[in-house]
């Protein structure tokens, strides 16, 4: 897209990502994961097993997911990404060994993305 000094033209621009937001919110699945410790480790968790079975990641059938990053973020930042793509992200870091164990007794494990990862897409 072109880059345009017009107000009209923005407010075009505007509108449509207006338009998209409120159809993801309004038609669309949405996982939404509150997560406190994004500000400590600088890491989104995305599970993927709970008690030795898919779980998280591999099994949402949502479209989207919703990180809330809570802690000392006070629930501030919130990033939508679709679960397509945290997908591709979730196998690249699970191929490094990015993988925590987590939850209820170390009974869940998760694949720890870098926040840097979902914020600095190019």
């Amino acid at each position: 897209m072109e880059y345009c000094n017009d107000f009209r033209y923005d407010l075009k621009v505007g509108q449509v990502g207006e338009e998209l937001l409120n159809s993801i919110l309004h038609t669309k699945t949405i996982e939404v994961k509150r997560d406190s410790w994004i500000y400590k480790s600088g890491n989104i968790a995305v599970e993927f097993e709970s008690r030795k079975k898919p779980s998280g990641i591999a099994k949402s059938e949502a479209e989207y997911w919703c990180f809330i990053f809570s802690g000392g973020y006070n629930d501030e930042i919130m990033v939508l990404i679709k679960s397509n793509r945290l997908k591709d992200i979730c196998r690249k870091y699970y191929k490094l060994g990015n993988i925590k164990s987590m939850g209820d007794n170390n009974t869940s494990k998760a694949i720890l993305i870098p926040i840097t990862e979902i914020l600095c897409l190019i």
